[in-house]
């Protein structure tokens, strides 16, 4: 094998084990497996509480930060990396849940008291670094992501 062939077979197994998506099984599955399950924190009394979920293991190293309602420091909720959630209560109302990678991702969303949101971010290929998108999974989806996931970064709890 020559050397050139002998890396880009390198760099195509880095590339093949630091990607790939989340493969979830059936709804049905998922509704079944965390039929019991217990959230971590559920919302306190006037609140709602939004966990952001993060499945995939695509950019595995870079971190998604999570902004609620601007995109200031003080408004940073905490981050993820691969394979991890992040939760915090918000007041009702409407509010918009940003993320930041290579790019900003945004989803608005309208909170009630003692509403569960989830919030799912969805890493792409960049030109640097990772990209993300943001959207609203199913509530069995997102229960069952939480229950899979491992506790991300929380810098605040509530906004």
């Amino acid at each position: 094998m020559r050397k050139s062939q002998f890396v880009t077979f390198l760099l195509a197994g880095a590339v093949a084990t630091l990607t790939g998506c989340a493969t979830l099984p059936s709804p049905q599955v998922m509704a079944d497996e965390t039929v019991a399950f217990q959230l971590p924190k559920l919302p306190d009394p006037g609140k709602a509480i939004i966990y952001i979920v993060r499945p995939s293991s695509l950019g595995a190293l870079v971190r998604f930060n999570v902004f609620a309602d601007d995109k200031q420091a003080q408004s940073e909720m905490g981050y993820t990396r691969a394979h991890q959630y992040i939760y915090f209560q918000v007041k009702p109302g409407e509010h918009t849940i940003y993320s930041k990678a290579e790019n900003w991702a945004d989803a608005k969303v309208s909170a009630k008291a003692g509403d569960i949101i989830y919030i799912q971010q969805e890493p792409d290929m960049g030109i640097i670094m990772a990209r993300n998108d943001i959207y609203q999974p199913d509530d069995v989806e997102g229960k069952y992501c939480v229950k899979t996931l491992t506790l991300g970064t929380i810098k605040r709890t509530e906004k």
